[in-house]
């Protein structure tokens, strides 16, 4: 299976090969993935390296890279938005995109020459971190909620939690429902701690939400937008409102 990385700001990754198709999910520049299938009019059926993803993306957004590409050491681009020369040319890449094999700024990536001007962060530093977090995560206060989103400009819950976790070199799948299924339960929410996840279900009892805890009353999360309210052992009041969003159904640690 060919190799590609994303090679613009943010690339949709969507259900099927056209432009009106549902987006499932994104991959954030540098981020890698491998093609398992060909379309037609330029799209290419990928599976994220990040997570195991499976959608469709714009051959045009993807460069092709060897396998090499992946043995370089990652760190993270960690401004809110940050100031990259493609061949030259200004890019301004989100909070979170990888800069893969990058040294004193510069890099090749086949064929492509790539000057990064903004600050970086070294994950294995800060592996594990969950002092961290809590700064991580309000990076985003007020991104608005995208379906399938996991930028800056816009994310989903799932899309928020798993990417804060990647700054602490914690990989979390995709959605929530499989994020539950990672780290250690935690009995109740008096016992919970800075970076623990908080999740929701619905009527059917599936789980539908995520959001990240900063204290036992605290939570972070995306609904409507990044936003941060208060819990109980119940779930989520939304704080300007006083009114419960989300049934809270369990806690887990990763850390």
């Amino acid at each position: 299976m060919s190799l590609f990385v994303c090679a613009v700001p943010v690339a949709p990754l969507r259900a099927s090969a056209a432009h009106p198709s549902e987006m499932v999910s994104q991959l954030l520049f540098g981020e890698t993935c491998h093609a398992i299938g060909q379309a037609s009019d330029g799209w290419l059926r990928i599976k994220t390296d990040l997570d195991g993803y499976e959608g469709y993306c714009q051959s045009s957004q993807l460069i092709t890279v060897d396998d090499n590409f992946q043995r370089q050491k990652t760190s993270l681009a960690s401004g809110w938005s940050n100031h990259l020369e493609w061949n030259g040319q200004a890019m301004h890449i989100p909070f979170g995109s990888s800069l893969t094999g990058i040294n004193s700024g510069k890099a090749n990536w086949a064929g492509a020459n790539l000057n990064y001007l903004g600050p970086s962060w070294e994950i294995e530093e800060h592996r594990n971190a969950a002092e961290k977090l809590k700064g991580l995560a309000l990076q985003y206060l007020n991104t608005p909620y995208l379906w399938g989103g996991r930028s800056i400009y816009g994310v989903d819950c799932s899309g928020l939690t798993q990417t804060v976790y990647r700054f602490i070199d914690i990989n979390l799948p995709r959605d929530a429902w499989q994020q539950a299924e990672k780290g250690r339960a935690i009995a109740s929410l008096s016992e919970s701690q800075l970076g623990d996840l908080a999740f929701f279900d619905n009527a059917e009892g599936k789980i539908v939400h995520v959001g990240i805890l900063f204290d036992p009353h605290t939570i972070i999360h995306a609904s409507g937008k990044v936003r941060i309210d208060e819990i109980d052992e119940e779930g989520i009041i939304q704080k300007e409102t006083k009114v419960r969003t989300h049934h809270l159904c369990g806690i887990r640690r990763l850390i």
